[in-house]
């Protein structure tokens, strides 16, 4: 039988995907208590995520304390520049409080990512790489915290401000929002020109696109330049880009169409989506899709799930795509995860 990385390669270079492979992100199979081995061993694969470069921070230091409390793990987070501090919490994985306060905090994070210095690593990707062997593939991403692998316009809006504050401000222009804005997009633009070095062929921005928030206008007006800039400085690399879009993106799909991106990473059909696995195969034939079949299908009776599964691989073939889960395990995984991976056993025959 072929394994998950050659049968993702053939996938990603066009060829018809007659097994779709099914993988899982590597911050579930580090992270969550289930039976891996049970579902790797099953022909569950795996995407791992690799930082391709190492940062210096001149102006800030960052300070952290954790406690376990009733089964949880609270974090409380310090950012300490010459300009000022801020602080953010988290229960486990999710955020409680976010940076951004006041317009002057914006000031504090423009300081944190001024005269930032970059450096392109392949440690971190051959590392990955020769651990996952042929059960899957890499992910570049550009750094980690305090870095994110996010476009400006969404780093400040879902790691520092909140969606309702960050939006305020940038439908009335904040200064101090859109010096850091700024100051961001050259940050970024650094970090594309080291992350070429590497050996990473697909990086991957985590956008988390809510679009049913921040509406297309702002999409057009503060993203869509910023990925004009990426692409040029891609252009003839041989790189691709792969971007996270888990929402809603049926009244950007023409503005995606246009977009030199490779594959949409964590796509979700409806109730989550607002387009079927059909229509964004209409809308975006060539892209590659990174499927996230959405979680309310895993409370269906398994013969629904199933048909369900055959129905959604149908509209996104011939070529380029395969299933993932991205956004959370699956309920009932034990039957349910398998369940898919019988189907999508079943299609080669």
């Amino acid at each position: 039988m072929q394994s998950v990385r050659a049968t993702l390669e053939d996938a990603l270079a066009g060829k018809p995907v007659t097994h779709p492979a099914y993988v899982v992100y590597d911050l579930f199979y580090r992270r969550w208590d289930l039976d891996w081995d049970m579902l790797f061993e099953k022909g569950l694969g795996r995407i791992n995520h690799a930082n391709l470069l190492e940062y210096e921070f001149p102006h800030l230091e960052i300070q952290e304390k954790r406690k376990e409390k009733d089964g949880h793990v609270y974090r409380d987070v310090t950012w300490i520049t010459d300009k000022g501090e801020l602080h953010e919490w988290y229960i486990d994985f999710w955020r409680q409080e976010f940076f951004v306060k006041s317009p002057a905090d914006y000031e504090i994070l423009t300081r944190a990512f001024s005269d930032v210095k970059v450096t392109a690593t392949d440690k971190h990707y051959d590392a990955s790489e020769a651990e996952l062997g042929d059960r899957g593939i890499t992910f570049g991403q550009l750094g980690d915290i305090p870095a994110k692998s996010r476009c400006p316009f969404q780093r400040v809006q879902v790691d520092f401000a909140g969606l309702e504050h960050f939006l305020m401000d940038a439908m009335t222009e904040q200064p101090e929002l859109m010096a850091l804005l700024e100051v961001l997009t050259e940050l970024k633009r650094a970090e594309f020109k080291e992350a070429i070095k590497t050996r990473a062929r697909i990086i991957k921005l985590w956008e988390n696109l809510s679009l049913e928030a921040i509406g297309p206008n702002l999409f057009r007006k503060y993203m869509l330049p910023f990925y004009g800039q990426v692409f040029d400085i891609l252009e003839g690399t041989g790189k691709k880009i792969v971007t996270h879009y888990d929402g809603k993106l049926k009244f950007i799909s023409d503005d995606i169409a246009a977009l030199p991106i490779d594959g949409i990473d964590s796509l979700t059909p409806p109730p989550e989506g607002d387009m079927t696995i059909a229509a964004a195969r209409k809308a975006w034939p060539d892209k590659f899709f990174w499927i996230n079949p959405t979680l309310s299908w895993f409370h269906l009776p398994m013969d629904e799930l199933k048909h369900t599964i055959r129905t959604m691989v149908e509209e996104a073939g011939p070529t380029r795509f395969c299933l993932e889960i991205s956004e959370d395990c699956p309920p009932n995984w034990a039957a349910t995860i398998p369940a898919v991976l019988e189907v999508l056993d079943d299609l080669k025959d």
